[in-house]
């Protein structure tokens, strides 16, 4: 039985950071001019689209005084993040940190780092209103 698996399947993010797949670059400008490799990766300001995301900020437990009824949890709590999986994300790049995957460029992006998400999603609109 063959199955596939999807590479990004096998990355696990961590905490609040996220795993951005670079928009390709134009490499020419809107009148024309061709600009040399490199120049558009140096700018201060990318995009890209947000293929995984880390579990989110993480929290301490509650205290054992605060709530004696509860059963404590196992497991660690965390805050999630804004970002999902398709949202196309604008950053800083400075903050990002290049990595190469089977001919892959990507980049993992603190989540602090992000400025703005755009998202296509059909509950947008009941946000506007």
């Amino acid at each position: 039985m063959s199955r596939t698996v999807n590479i990004t399947d096998k990355f696990i993010v961590v905490g609040d950071r996220v795993l951005i797949k670079p928009k390709s670059l134009d490499e020419r400008t809107k009148s024309g001019i061709y600009l040399p490799p490199g120049l558009q990766e140096k700018a201060k300001i990318q995009t890209g689209y947000i293929i995984k995301t880390g579990p989110g900020y993480p929290i301490g437990p509650p205290s054992e005084s605060d709530e004696p009824w509860k059963e404590g949890s196992a497991g660690p709590q965390y805050i999630p993040l804004q970002a999902r999986i398709g949202d196309l994300a604008i950053f800083i790049q400075n903050s990002a940190y290049e990595i190469e995957y089977e001919e892959e460029r990507y980049l993992i992006v603190p989540n602090s780092a992000i400025l703005l998400l755009i998202r296509e999603d059909d509950d947008l609109e009941e946000y506007l209103r």
